[in-house]
């Protein structure tokens, strides 16, 4: 087991990548679905989890805001002992529902 000395390049690529995604049009937002592992990724949401990347493309297509303002104060990269890489994020989100 070995450490990903680019854990925080990594990191911080998926970060752009994923929310330049999510941010695009919402029918794009179909790709993000190769960001989550088949069966093992997790998303918790307002209380609801759901697990494996159909289930959590299906909660992000069904999110009901149209709008979302984001201030990401800190993305936080470590390393994982099997080369992965965990990805926090704080900050604050604002949404817009409806037009």
């Amino acid at each position: 087991m070995s450490l990903n000395p680019q854990f925080q390049q990594i990191g911080e690529t998926f970060v752009k990548q994923y929310y330049a995604i999510f941010d695009g049009e919402r029918d794009g937002r179909e790709k993000l679905v190769n960001f989550y592992h088949a069966e093992l990724s997790l998303m918790s949401f307002e209380g609801v989890q759901v697990q494996g990347a159909a289930q959590i493309l299906e909660k992000i297509k069904n999110l009901t805001f149209t709008k979302i303002a984001r201030a990401i104060t800190t993305v936080d990269c470590q390393p994982t002992f099997d080369g992965g890489v965990l990805i926090n994020i704080l900050g604050q989100l604002k949404v817009c529902v409806g037009n």
